[in-house]
């Protein structure tokens, strides 16, 4: 067995990395499940409800775009902390505008919730990148099953507390407590300065935005951004809205569209707890395009069918699809440890383009055209990722074992 495999520390910051995965998506299960009570409470048609949730889109954004420079110039650690705070803090706040009804309130609890996420996302990211080189074997899928085994169990407590008609705010405030304690737990177990990057010999500081963007010139980087792009609209349309989906275009009542969800959720976690074996047996390259390939039928699936049963079908096919498409684009973007934050921060900053503009658009498109139908935007992306999915390849930089089959021009690696 290797000996990173059983060094302490390594397990250590592995398990750190699995609860700051892990936390998050149960968090945004919970406040998911809630969403069609939280719709009713502020009062507002499908549309504004696409406006409340821009503010998580806004959020993310913020960031994303702030993480990548934050990383360069404190590390991973420091980052993940900030962003875990940011997301408690959005927690309570978002339970006391569904509390009050408020919707401009839980316009700013999910502004916080998604800022503390886009934090989160690259420096947590950058982490795992390093675990998988220490490992030498695949590590992000299972970073991100923890985020998908996160949100099943969020949405099965969502669930029973709905069925129990139990307080939308009572709920969320437990949820926060669990999240800042996950927080607190993890902090100390992932060393400092992962993803740090020293000054240049003039002095320049790390993470300027001129070396930032200049990773925009790299094609590679350029064509998974176009997957992430596809891939996370997938996942995120489905986080933000299947449950109304279901309970609008299907009849079915709060408790049936969370239980579809939670299938969608199950099968993401599934998924990426699977991507270890997938990745090394078929390769990246495969395992992206036979995703994008499933999760264009679940999608088209929940479009089509005429009954929920089979939607919930479908639903299962979209989760497996989307479940590899974000993780396996990350490990690519991070392959080469030089410049691996400007890489990641600039892939990643697509999906959240993604969690930006979907939200509102499809509660836009959802208005005039229903929910169900408004998710063939969402069908045609995804069908753009499968399109450019060779571009996740291992590069001849990357680590050898880092995400799956090693380069076809280095078979020994």
């Amino acid at each position: 067995m290797p000996k990173a495999v059983v060094d302490p520390v390594l397990r250590r910051w592995r398990a750190a990395l699995f609860m700051l995965f892990l936390t998050p998506g149960f968090a945004l299960a919970s406040w998911v499940t809630r969403t069609p009570a939280i719709k009713e409470a502020v009062d507002v048609s499908t549309a504004g409800m696409g406006l409340i949730l821009f503010g998580l889109s806004i959020g993310s954004m913020i960031g994303v775009l702030s993480s990548g420079a934050l990383v360069a110039r404190h590390g991973g650690r420091c980052v993940a902390v900030l962003g875990g705070s940011s997301i408690t803090l959005g927690l309570a706040v978002l339970a006391c505008g569904a509390a009050g009804g408020v919707g401009p309130v839980v316009f700013l609890g999910l502004a916080f919730f998604g800022c503390g996420a886009g934090l989160q996302e690259i420096a947590v990211n950058v982490e795992g990148a390093a675990v998988e080189r220490a490992l030498e074997r695949p590590v992000m899928p299972a970073l991100h099953g923890c985020f998908s085994g996160g949100t099943v169990l969020g949405a099965g407590v969502g669930i029973g507390l709905t069925a129990l008609d139990f307080p939308v705010f009572w709920h969320l405030a437990l949820v926060t407590v669990v999240a800042a304690a996950g927080l607190l737990w993890a902090r100390t177990r992932v060393p400092e300065g992962t993803g740090r990057e020293e000054p240049g010999e003039n002095g320049e500081r790390a993470g300027r935005a001129r070396d930032r963007l200049a990773v925009w010139r790299e094609r590679r980087v350029v064509l998974l951004g176009l997957i992430v792009l596809g891939m996370a609209l997938a996942e995120g349309s489905a986080n933000d809205w299947l449950p109304l989906i279901m309970v609008d275009g299907f009849d079915l009542d709060e408790v049936a569209g969370s239980v579809v969800f939670t299938v969608f959720a199950a099968a993401m976690t599934v998924g990426r707890f699977s991507g270890q074996v997938l990745l090394t047996r078929f390769g990246r390259v495969a395992v992206m395009r036979g995703g994008a390939v499933l999760a264009c039928l679940g999608v088209l699936g929940v479009i089509t069918a005429p009954a929920p049963e089979l939607a919930a079908g479908a639903v299962l096919l979209w989760g497996l699809g989307a479940s590899l498409g974000f993780p396996v684009a990350i490990s690519a973007a991070g392959d080469d440890p030089r410049g691996a934050a400007a890489r990641v921060s600039a892939v990643a900053t697509t999906g959240y383009f993604a969690f930006l503009v979907g939200p509102p658009a499809l509660g836009f498109l959802g208005e005039e055209f229903g929910l169900r139908n408004a998710m063939v935007a969402v069908l045609a992306v995804v069908l753009v990722a499968g399109a450019v999915a060779g571009a996740v390849r291992p590069s001849a930089r990357s680590a050898p074992v880092a995400g799956g089959r090693a380069p076809e021009a280095a078979p020994n690696d």
